[in-house]
């Protein structure tokens, strides 16, 4: 396992507005485990649920998301593979919502030996019908 940095960038837009997004560097881990590359991190007051740790599963195109501990009580993980639809549940303070995320894009330039290179996810996720938006996770090792 590595210890790197990591700049993390998400933009969410709920139609019509002009979108929020929120940017912060993080100390991570990196490890290679079978065939994917795994990211482990913590995340920040700025993403909304400081003290829980995302890890990311990358393999070729496909990405597993996971969220533990902090705010979260419950485990959360997301799928993104291009043109597929993904359905769980969301974890929120407010309790738990149904989910369901399409990709619309995943990009995956991570390079091995040095650990460098970014992830870029385009994804709408829909909560219970509650909120439809338009996402952008773009995930960089510096």
């Amino acid at each position: 396992m590595k210890d790197i940095f990591l700049k993390i960038i998400g933009k969410q837009t709920v139609s019509g507005d002009e979108g929020e997004q929120i940017e912060f560097i993080t100390e991570g881990k990196y490890y290679e485990e079978d065939s994917s590359v795994v990211l482990l991190y913590n995340e920040s007051e700025l993403s909304g649920i400081e003290g829980c740790v995302t890890s990311l599963r990358v393999t070729g195109d496909k990405i597993r998301m996971e969220r533990s501990g902090g705010i979260v009580s419950m485990d959360t993980a997301i799928e993104f593979e291009k043109g597929k639809r993904f359905k769980g549940y969301y974890d929120t303070m407010f309790g738990t919502l149904e989910m369901e995320v399409l990709t619309n894009n995943v990009k995956n330039h991570l390079k091995k030996n040095p650990a460098k290179g970014f992830l870029d996810i385009e994804y709408i996720i829909s909560l219970k019908g509650l909120l439809e938006s338009q996402s952008r996770l773009k995930i960089e090792i510096m």
